[in-house]
């Protein structure tokens, strides 16, 4: 069990500030977010697991949040998000945590993960990835777009589209209260402050095409039976129409001993989706492993 000293809010590494809500005591509860969110996705998890007496640790990533946001899209790298969840991880001394993965968290959680299996406990997968597609294909319409020189600019740094649009809209099944949705919309109020936003959309174009991002990706695929042994539980949206339920029978073959639910109702952001239901399947999971 791993309790912190004092209460920690920011990290400095890698010439940059990083934010990370990090509360209560007991054994840590890792929670990592993807694109276009922030540690405001685990909002409702935070305070539950608090008082169930676990450490609940959400770090924003660079970009995102309360982080430190560079304005160029090409100083964010998944290898970089990598290096910098690994700092965390060591500054705030983690060990045997419970790793919650969702999104674009969780590429980059894995990838510290099966380099340092002996430092987790248990995985939670929500509607995430943890290797690339099968090669040859070429990335959807709606991501060719968003990733394209100047268009791609325009619709995700100038009218914050991944935000206003894919988050608030497309990628839920039901409203987010207005308060709640400020929470997405102020954290990245102009056009310098997006560049994470739009190089996680490269990134993800990337994987399906062919670069960098891909064979690293690959990499952490081709590792990941080094967590197979440990308790892990799969949460899954049904109604994501982006990583669909054909990914999650991938994920049922890779971790065959996982515990699984499916939610029909949700969608890729399952969090607001259904936190009323995750939060005691994540707590009872944690009781019983």
């Amino acid at each position: 069990m791993t309790t912190p000293a004092a209460a920690r809010a920011w990290l400095e590494t890698d010439g940059v500030r990083l934010h990370v809500v990090d509360e209560g005591s007991g054994d840590p509860v890792v929670m990592l977010h993807g694109n276009p969110t922030s540690s405001h996705l685990w909002r409702n998890f935070v305070r539950p697991l608090v008082d169930a007496g676990y450490r609940a640790v959400a770090p924003d990533q660079l970009g995102f949040g309360r982080s430190d946001k560079p304005s160029d899209w090409r100083a964010y790298s998944y290898e970089r998000h990598v290096r910098h969840f690994g700092a965390i991880m060591d500054e705030l001394g983690l060990d045997d945590v419970t790793l919650v993965l969702h999104d674009w968290g969780g590429p980059i959680g894995l990838a510290w993960a099966v380099e340092h299996p002996e430092r987790v406990g248990r995985l939670v997968i929500l509607n995430t990835v943890g290797w690339p597609p099968p090669s040859g294909r070429k990335p959807g319409l709606g991501y060719r777009i968003l990733a394209a020189p100047l268009l791609g600019d325009v619709l995700v740094r100038g009218a914050h589209a991944v935000v206003r649009y894919a988050l608030l809209r497309r990628l839920v099944s039901r409203p987010i209260p207005a308060a709640d949705r400020a929470g997405y919309l102020e954290a990245q109020p102009s056009w310098g402050d997006r560049a994470g936003i739009l190089a996680a959309i490269r990134h993800s174009a990337e994987v399906v095409s062919g670069g960098p991002t891909r064979n690293r990706l690959e990499q952490v695929g081709a590792k990941l039976d080094v967590l197979t042994g440990k308790p892990t539980l799969i949460v899954w949206g049904m109604r994501d129409p982006i990583l669909k339920p054909t990914l999650l029978r991938r994920w049922r073959e890779r971790f065959p001993a996982a515990e699984v639910h499916e939610l029909d109702e949700a969608s890729h952001f399952l969090q607001e989706d259904a936190h009323e239901r995750i939060v005691p399947l994540l707590l009872d999971f944690l009781g019983r492993t």
